[in-house]
């Protein structure tokens, strides 16, 4: 996405004046808020209606629940980034949270400022987490790692090979730096960084940046 593109942001939540409050505020910061809705199954058909880029979503909503919501949007449509706006702070909402495919994780004490980079810096693929919550869920990364990986089909084509530079962004990924930390050190654009991580979950068949750390660090890229 183009520092000159607006991000198309839609916002989910089940009480009607945060709703609003958190709508109005992006859209004075410039952002196109396209959608609100207040249940599960309202965000989904929304979403899907309206293709928005950030999806600003609570997790505690009626009819459907948020971590649902989540799987079934990011799962459709990998190109979808999804910042859960929750006032639990609970280690296993956050687990969940992510794993269903949410790109970062804010809860509600946030300000609004850090709310507006919070969306600016979703919409452009970087984990945004409250502090401390990050190394939560790097750990969780680590873990899931260490489970074994289903057996492969016989069938199954030899796995896609990754340029220099793509491994190198993947090395780094799976350390867990941010897109704008990976662009400074490897002094290239934060648009390039973008670049080699999309067309390296194309080669791998992956759908988010969950996946793409659980298989860097399976593979001891991170330990490089």
């Amino acid at each position: 996405m183009s520092e000159q593109q607006q991000i198309r942001v839609m916002v989910v939540d089940d009480h009607p004046m945060w709703r609003d409050a958190v709508a109005r505020d992006l859209a004075e910061a410039g952002l196109d808020v396209v959608a609100t809705a207040g249940d599960g199954e309202q965000a989904v058909r929304r979403a899907l209606a309206v293709l928005p880029d950030v999806l600003v979503l609570d997790l505690n909503l009626p009819v459907k629940p948020g971590v649902q919501v989540c799987k079934e949007l990011v799962g459709g449509r990998p190109g979808l980034r999804v910042l859960v706006l929750s006032a639990s702070g609970e280690h296993a909402d956050v687990l969940e949270a992510v794993k269903s495919g949410a790109t970062g994780y804010l809860l509600k004490s946030a300000s609004t400022e850090e709310l507006i980079d919070a969306v600016r810096r979703t919409a452009v693929g970087d984990p945004v987490f409250t502090p401390g919550l990050a190394g939560l869920v790097l750990g969780e990364y680590r873990r899931l790692a260490t489970e074994p990986a289903p057996a492969a089909g016989a069938d199954e084509p030899k796995a896609p090979q990754l340029t220099e530079r793509e491994t190198e962004v993947l090395r780094l990924v799976a350390k867990g730096l941010s897109y704008k930390q990976i662009a400074e050190r490897l002094v290239i654009s934060h648009r390039t960084v973008q670049n080699h991580v999309q067309n390296t979950l194309g080669k791998l068949q992956l759908h988010n940046r969950v996946e793409l750390v659980r298989y860097a660090i399976e593979r001891g890229l991170d330990d490089a």
